[in-house]
This record gives structure tokens, C-alpha cells and sequence, in this order.
């Protein structure tokens, strides 16, 4: 219900918040992550133990002389038909013909007397069961209202971690497809397969970058893609749950690794590395070993802020005041003397507002009116505003007045909030900076002030 709300509100739009160097390197790392849990299989250990990949690593340093042969040379049988399979031909899937080799070879490699873990051997088989109607409270032992609260936070997070990992999924498969997906849409239909799914039986679920990919490359591009995929799981589960009890683990582990080849786009990878700015660099590599040393939620997030503080950083970089006039006036601007021309670029914002504004404390000595130019300000937020305010006020204290003129809607609406109005002698707010000019030039030139108001 979280997820229909989320996107009955359109929060899907704030995944293009999310940068390009973020996705890039979450999904480089995810790829690493599905790469490492291979190795265990594909050398006939069983499964790598260890949260983080150096638990992983140490388990499978460990471990490295128990290496059973029989399930490596199935598994390096299946990795060679993924590999080279479609170089000879593409109409053919490689994966299901890589699965059915590599299970004849387990077959007969244990009709020899070796010994090669199957999903039969690990998992005890696949139970041919279809999804089955139930009411999923009674599972709980009846629906009591009062333990909303108790599953409320929990919800709150799963579904937050479901509309992330879903969103970025979809932002993935657009990169590799070149199209466009919509993210609210998402979201709807998330939630209301969710919303579904615990009628049959079914938990929580998201969208999984690994058989996104996966069908992305086999040459998925529409929703019919998981659909087909579904009713094929299905069928396959219930006609021949016995048969894939004999696929090896090994052979999985192949196709998996080929999955996290894929999605890791080396080559891409690298070529940011090299041609990306720095700040970009940085987000991506601090993203990838996030990813890869912790999980793909830290990552994300820490992503995120990284790369919002290095474009307020940019911001602060092209914001700024440039003095145009002085106290003595400037031929090239036509302006009298006691007369300073101010023009500020770049949005009045919390990071850039004090090097925007800190020029104009320092004026002092026969100036009498300082013109701020902010037509080239599209945004004011409330720090902006503060320091806006202390300027002019720090102004109007020597006796300055202050035009604030070329004001954009967004700055204009936040002023009026903030009772910034025109004062006689103090503060005078304008839309036209031209027509602003003339009209102070020719005010001072009708009633020049007197030496002790420019003082």
C-alpha cells in the first residue's frame, strides 16, 4: 500500500536525482557481489560464508584445497558454452543449452562414481507445488489492528528499499536499452503486485537487477518480457520440478558469472575512469567499493550526498559578485559617482550565498547607493535570504541605499514572504536592470546627496 501511495504521489520522478556515476558504480559492484558467491559453487565448496567479501574471501582461501575437480570441469563446461555459443549463432539461447550440456555432463560424471552437487543434492529438489489462495493473516494467526504499529517501521523500510532497488533496476535496463522507462508506473505496479502476491503465498518482492539483465540481453525490451518469464517459471516448476533437480550448481554459478560480466560493462567502466571529471570518478569508485564492502543501500545513499555536496561545491565555484562600479563611478556603466553596480551570478543558495554577498560588507567611503544586480539569480533559499537581509541592513546602517533590481519570480516570491519590500531612501526591488540605471542615474544627478548622507 506504501508503494501505490509513493506512486499515486509521483515520487518516482526523484530517481533522476540519483547521478549517472551512483548507477554506474552500485551496478559495477552488485556485479562483483554476484561474481564472488559463484566461486564456491563453481569450485565444488557449497556456499561462501561471511557477510562482507573479505569474510568471502578468506573462507574460499581456506578453504581452496577442498577444490573438487568434477564440478569445476561442469562448470567450465557450461561457462565455455555461454561464452562462445553466441559468436556461432544468436538465435539460439545460450544459457538454456549451456544448462542442459552441463546437466548430461554431471549426469554421467556420477554415473562414473564422482560426485557433482546438484539443486537435488543441495536443496533436497524442487517441490512441484502451484501457488496456492490463502488469507495471509491466518498464517499469522488472525489480523489484529493493534499490530500495525509494531509492523508499521518495518514496512516503511521495505518498501522504501523495494521502490530503490526497483527504480535503479529500471534506470539500469534504460541504459542498456537506450529507452525510458516510467518510474511512477513503477511504483504502482510494485505495489500492487505486492499488494497481490501475499494472497498466493507470496512475500515481498522488487525488481532484481540480475534477471533484468539477464532478459535484457537475451533481448527483452517490454513488460511482456516478465511476463512471459513468469508463466515459463511456472510451467517449468510444475512439469519439470523433478528434471531440474539434476542441474549442477556449478553450471548456475557459470551462467551467473556471465550475468555479472555483462552488467559490469568493464569497458564502460573504464572509459569513465578516464574521461570523467574527478568529482564524477570519485562518486563512482566510493559507490563501487561501497557496494562491494557493504551493500547497495549504503552505497546509494552515500552516493547521493557525495554527489550533492561536489554540485554545491560547483555552484559555489560559478556564483559569485562581480563590482562593476566604485565609488568614483565607471564611464564604461555610465554611473555617477558614490554609485556601485553589483552583478551577482549563479543561484543565492545555503553553499554559495556568503561568496556572493561577502564583497558588499567591505563597501564603505562616499558610496550612497549600491545596485545589486540579480537577474542572472534564479533561486533564493532561506540562508540566501538571511544573508541578503544582513547585507542590507549592514548597508542601510552607513547610510546606503540599497536597489535590488533584474529580480527573477522564485527570488521575487521569496522576498515578499520574507517582507522584503521597497523602503524610501533604504530599499528600492525592480524588475528591469536597464530602465534601473537610468532611473538612478538621473535621481542623483536631480538631487545629488549631500557628504554627510555618502559618509
Amino acid at each position: 500500500m506504501i508503494l501505490v501511495i509513493m506512486g499515486l504521489l509521483r515520487f518516482g520522478r526523484f530517481i533522476q536525482f540519483i547521478p549517472y556515476p551512483v548507477t554506474t558504480g552500485f551496478t559495477a559492484g552488485i556485479a562483483v557481489t554476484i561474481a564472488v558467491l559463484q566461486f564456491g559453487d563453481m569450485l565444488g565448496l557449497g556456499s561462501l560464508t561471511g557477510e562482507r567479501i573479505w569474510e568471502r574471501f578468506a573462507d574460499l582461501t581456506q578453504r581452496f584445497g577442498q577444490l573438487q575437480w568434477p564440478d569445476l570441469a561442469v562448470g567450465l563446461l557450461g561457462l565455455a558454452v555461454l561464452v562462445f555459443l553466441p559468436r556461432w549463432s544468436k538465435r539460439v539461447p545460450a544459457p538454456l543449452v549451456a544448462v542442459v550440456v552441463a546437466a548430461l555432463a554431471g549426469f554421467f560424471l556420477t554415473g562414473a562414481g564422482f560426485e557433482v552437487a546438484t539443486i537435488d543434492t543441495r536443496f533436497g529438489g524442487i517441490p512441484a507445488v502451484p501457488p496456492t489462495p490463502l488469507l495471509p493473516w491466518k498464517v499469522a494467526g488472525g489480523f489484529d489492528f493493534s499490530n500495525l504499529s509494531e509492523l508499521a517501521p518495518s514496512a516503511v523500510a521495505i518498501a522504501m528499499l523495494g521502490a530503490i532497488e526497483s527504480l535503479l533496476c529500471a534506470v539500469v535496463a534504460d541504459g542498456m536499452t537506450g529507452s525510458r522507462h516510467e518510474p511512477d508506473s513503477e511504483l504502482l505496479g510494485l505495489g500492487i503486485g505486492n499488494l497481490l502476491v501475499p494472497f498466493v503465498g507470496g512475500f515481498a518482492a522488487t525488481g532484481a537487477i540480475a534477471r533484468t539483465a539477464t532478459g535484457v540481453r537475451a533481448g527483452g525490451r517490454t513488460p511482456v518480457t516478465a511476463v512471459v518469464h513468469s508463466i515459463f517459471l511456472l510451467v517449468v516448476v510444475l512439469v519439470l520440478a523433478p528434471l531440474l533437480g539434476y542441474i549442477p550448481m556449478a553450471a548456475m554459478s557459470a551462467l551467473l558469472l556471465v550475468v555479472a560480466w555483462n552488467m559490469a560493462d568493464i569497458h564502460h567502466f573504464a572509459r569513465m575512469l578516464r574521461t570523467a571529471p574527478r568529482s564524477d570518478i570519485t562518486v563512482l569508485l566510493v559507490c563501487f567499493v561501497l557496494t562491494v564492502t557493504f551493500d547497495m543501500v549504503v552505497a546509494v545513499v552515500v552516493g547521493v550526498v557525495l554527489a550533492a555536496f561536489l554540485f554545491m561545491r560547483r555552484m559555489v565555484e560559478i556564483s559569485g559578485a562581480q563590482l562593476i562600479g566604485g565609488p568614483h563611478g565607471h564611464a564604461a556603466q555610465g554611473l555617477p559617482p558614490g554609485v556601485v553596480f553589483y552583478d551577482i551570478g549563479g543561484p543565492l543558495f545555503f553553499g554559495a550565498a556568503e561568496k556572493a554577498l561577502g564583497a558588499l560588507t567591505t563597501v564603505s567611503g562616499a558610496v550612497h547607493t549600491v545596485i545589486i544586480d540579480l537577474e542572472d539569480v534564479p533561486a533564493v533559499d532561506a540562508t540566501g535570504l538571511v544573508a541578503l537581509e544582513s547585507t542590507i541592513k549592514h548597508l542601510n546602517g552607513l547610510g546606503i541605499k540599497v536597489v535590488l533590481t533584474g529580480v527573477q519570480p522564485q527570488p521575487h516570491r521569496a522576498f515578499a514572504r520574507a517582507g522584503l519590500i521597497d523602503v524610501i531612501g533604504k530599499l528600492e526591488i525592480t524588475d528591469n536592470v536597464g530602465d534601473t540605471i537610468e532611473r538612478v542615474i538621473a535621481g542623483v544627478k536631480a538631487d545629488p546627496p549631500t557628504d554627510h548622507v555618502a559618509q
